[in-house]
Order: structure tokens, then C-alpha cells, then sequence
């Protein structure tokens, strides 16, 4: 009995949701029904200009079929007139780039210039002795520098120690050697302020050099 009784209530909805329908359709309710024959109207016409081009679209392919080949058979020089250009003008470029090579090949580039020394910014006179990459001069690691440089490895007897100068500095020592060129790249311990350590190889040398007071140039 209640299946029946919901079955007829949903057949009257569904006959009330129709009627409203057919309704909202005869009176055009809110212009669904005017809307609906403007959107039809316009894809008919869309469709048949469409259509009359579908019909005649092989007669246009056709068409140009014809003159491309004609255009070809008839007039072969204007046709291949571009190609020809091309093929023309990427030949002499590669002749003038192979020739160009050849010349650079033989070309005297000469030197670069030489820079001439940076002007001397400031002068010391101060103690200087020297030390070698012995753990009882330095720490647990002789070899590196304060910087973070193996100076075993590199092997070059041109890196100073010094507190009173940025890293990186470059100095000379003209006294004991001339124009050569030294690098602050190590420190020495707190208590040293205005001194220079240079770093040896060997360690006979180093206490053979001994204490001097000399004149430093920094750049």
C-alpha cells in the first residue's frame, strides 16, 4: 500500500513538472523559448554557408593544384627563383667564412700589453724573521694557513704572516728581495702587532734568517 501511494505521488510530480514546463514553453518564460530560436536560426545559417563551401572546397583544392604545377612547368625560373637566391647566398658565405678562418690562421695577433706595478700605498718599518710548516711553530695542521692555503703543496716561498694587514695584501721587501712579491696569507700569534713572519721551506734557513728590521712596502 505505501509503495503505491509513493508511486502516485511521484506520477503527479512528475505530470506537475511537465505541465510547468509546457507553460514556462507557450508563454516564454523568461525568454527561453525566443533565446532558443535565435541560437536554431543562427546554427542553420552557420551550417549552410558552411556547406556551400564543404561543396566546392575540392574545386578550390583542385584549382591550386593546377596553377602550382603550371606555375612550375610554365615558368620555371620564377618558381625557383627564392631556392636559387638561397643556395646563392649561403655559398658565398661559406666561402667568406673559410676564408676568414684561413686568415685568422696566418693574421700576427702580437702581445697584450703589460701592466706596469701598482703604486706603493703604504711603507713599514718592522722586525721580520721567518718559519717553516713545523707543528712546533704552528699548530696541528703546519701546512694550512690561517686563508685555508696548503702552502706544503703549492710549494712556493712567497706567503707571509702578518696581524696588521687584511688577507690577500700584497707586499715587497725590497731590502732583502728586490721586487719580489709576497701574500698575506697566514697570522701570527695575538701578541705580535706590527711584525712579519715569511714562510720557508727549510728550516736551517729559517733560523739562519734570524731577526731583521726592515722596510715593507704594501700595495
Amino acid at each position: 500500500m505505501l509503495n503505491k501511494n509513493f508511486t502516485q505521488g511521484y506520477t503527479n510530480i512528475q505530470k506537475a513538472f511537465n505541465r510547468f514546463l509546457d507553460n514556462a514553453w507557450h508563454n516564454d518564460l523568461c525568454y527561453a523559448r525566443t533565446a532558443w530560436m535565435f541560437f536554431s536560426q543562427t546554427l542553420n545559417r552557420f551550417d549552410k554557408s558552411i556547406s556551400t563551401f564543404r561543396s566546392k572546397a575540392m574545386n578550390f583544392t583542385a584549382i591550386i593544384f593546377v596553377m602550382t604545377i603550371g606555375s612550375y612547368v610554365f615558368f620555371p625560373m620564377m618558381a625557383n627563383a627564392d631556392i636559387a637566391d638561397d643556395q646563392k647566398s649561403t655559398e658565398h658565405s661559406s666561402v667568406a667564412l673559410v676564408i676568414a678562418s684561413m686568415q685568422n690562421q696566418t693574421k700576427s695577433f702580437g702581445s697584450l700589453p703589460v701592466s706596469e706595478d701598482a703604486p706603493v700605498r703604504k711603507t713599514f718599518v718592522i722586525p721580520i724573521t721567518a718559519y717553516t710548516s713545523e707543528a712546533a711553530q704552528t699548530d696541528d695542521s703546519p701546512c694550512i694557513t690561517a686563508s685555508g692555503m696548503d702552502v706544503c703543496k703549492r710549494n712556493q716561498e712567497d706567503i707571509v704572516a702578518a696581524n696588521f694587514l687584511p688577507m690577500g695584501t700584497r707586499v715587497r721587501i725590497p731590502e732583502l728581495y728586490g721586487d719580489r712579491i709576497f701574500t698575506v696569507q697566514d697570522r701570527m700569534n695575538r701578541r705580535y702587532d706590527k711584525h712579519m713572519d715569511i714562510w720557508l721551506k727549510d728550516l736551517s734557513q729559517a733560523k739562519q734568517f734570524g731577526l731583521k728590521i726592515t722596510k715593507i712596502e704594501v700595495f
